[in-house]
């Protein structure tokens, strides 16, 4: 066992090769899980604009459930292919074990929230009672059953960390074609099935997720032998779940400061009409298509950063990154030009008024602007929570959407013009990059130049 693990690909592959291997599986199965988003808000607006406005207010609960499991996946992540690249088998045993009961404790908190306090968050956004009653229905099978999405996302992280990737792509793709082909059954009540409407798009979403989680935990006990899952007589280890919060925490709390955004410009835009709340949330499910590769590739890049720091080869560290720069800027670049060009062709899949057109074409063509500075800033946070500096990716994103994005947008809303409130985004992501480039330099000289040189591909 010991042979095969020091053979890991993480510290030997080409650096070009190893990144396309780690990422394209899961930028493949991020894109397809952005297919499905867009497709549950298709089907939605079909119901009517109410129903799109519903789930778009939804999105920040939805958006602390990906925060708590994704940050803590990147600390299991980031801890677990540090101890392969040291070689300490124990510890990879124990991280693993200790994730597993970390994803659980997440879901007992949104299984409260989804049986007590649902109501009470719509109606604090929105005194429409269509609004309101759409988004409980949906909101409420969504916490109750996220067992599934804390479940698949912890169980593809150890699926990640060993370098497993591959799998991945089955288990988040097979999840987001059931909830496509789902979703207009559920919804609309074809071959028999009764008509849920916005609860049948829930009820799609969760039972997606689930066969996923199930998916990617037969995967690790069957084909994931870097782990030895022992779950008989386990009990939480308290160091390392401090390790694991020590990255993931700030992980949490960066994603968590997106549902902060979101209830915030929820907020500000439905002082002008509900109208933009939904063009918001359709810019949202839209742009998911755009940065979910690039968060795809950088899933890659955590453990192959990782892995070479815990193996102390300073030159696999630094081609990865710039590897891993290229290809965001890649990605951006092609998104920025499709929102440039064709934002009608856009919302004309979301059954857009002539209001929600008015307001949303001019919207995507000025948030695309800042798609190009966001490929660095993301990248460079990826670095920072692959070393455990999760804090810098913390005070970046704090700085970006909580002291820039919002303030700028609740002074520009003042204008009276809906129009200036999207100069926000761009505003907020000029001062992410300067942050990020200054912590990266920092990071740069204190950690990565003293390692040895090592060797690289």
């Amino acid at each position: 066992m010991t042979e095969k693990i020091s053979e890991n690909k993480m510290g030997i592959m080409p650096i070009g090769k190893l990144v396309i291997t780690m990422s394209l599986p899961m930028m493949i199965s991020m894109l397809v899980t952005a297919l499905y988003n867009v497709v549950d808000s298709v089907f939605v607006s079909r119901i009517g604009e109410d129903a799109l406005t519903a789930v778009s207010l939804a999105f920040p609960i939805q958006n602390l459930m990906i925060a708590l499991s994704t940050g803590t996946g990147v600390g299991i992540n980031a801890m677990l292919s540090m101890n392969l690249g040291r070689k300490d088998f124990k510890a990879v045993n124990r991280v693993a074990m200790n994730g597993i009961f970390l994803a659980v404790c997440s879901y007992l908190i949104f299984l409260v929230f989804g049986l007590f306090f649902t109501r009470a968050f719509f109606e604090s956004q929105t005194s429409n009672p269509k609004i309101v009653d759409y988004g409980c229905q949906y909101m409420n099978t969504i916490a109750i059953m996220s067992f599934g999405i804390f479940g698949q996302i912890t169980f593809d992280r150890l699926l990640q960390a060993t370098g497993k990737t591959l799998y991945t792509l089955f288990t988040q793709g097979i999840g987001a074609v059931i909830n496509i082909i789902l979703d207009p059954i559920m919804i609309f009540g074809l071959w028999g099935f009764p008509a849920l409407g916005v609860k049948g798009a829930a009820i799609a979403t969760v039972t997606g997720q689930i066969i996923a989680m199930i998916m990617a935990l037969m995967f690790n006990l069957k084909k994931n032998h870097e782990i030895n899952f022992q779950f008989a007589n386990f009990k939480p280890h308290l160091q390392t779940i401090r390790g694991i919060y020590s990255v993931g925490v700030p992980s949490i709390i960066m994603a968590s400061i997106g549902s902060v955004m979101t209830f915030g410009m929820n907020k500000i835009l439905l002082s002008f009409t509900s109208t933009a709340a939904a063009v918001f949330g359709v810019y949202f499910k839209l742009q998911s298509f755009v940065f979910m590769p690039v968060f795809g590739l950088n899933n890659g890049m955590i453990p192959i950063v990782a892995y070479n720091y815990g193996a102390k080869n300073r030159l696999r560290i630094i081609k990865t990154i710039k590897v891993c720069v290229c290809f965001a800027i890649t990605f951006m670049t092609m998104g920025f030009l499709i929102f440039e060009l064709f934002p009608e062709k856009l919302f004309a899949l979301f059954n857009a008024s002539e209001q929600m057109l008015l307001i949303g074409i001019p919207a995507l063509k000025i948030i695309a602007i800042h798609f190009f500075a966001a490929s660095f800033c993301v990248v460079f946070m990826s670095v920072f929570q692959a070393m455990g500096n999760g804090v810098a990716s913390l005070v970046v994103s704090v700085t970006r959407q909580l002291v820039v994005l919002l303030p700028a947008a609740w002074l520009l809303s003042k204008t009276g013009n809906i129009t200036m409130v999207w100069w926000a985004f761009p505003i907020a992501e000029v001062f992410s990059l300067v942050f990020s480039s200054l912590f990266l330099r920092k990071i740069y000289i204190k950690q990565i130049k003293p390692l040895p040189e090592g060797s690289v591909t």
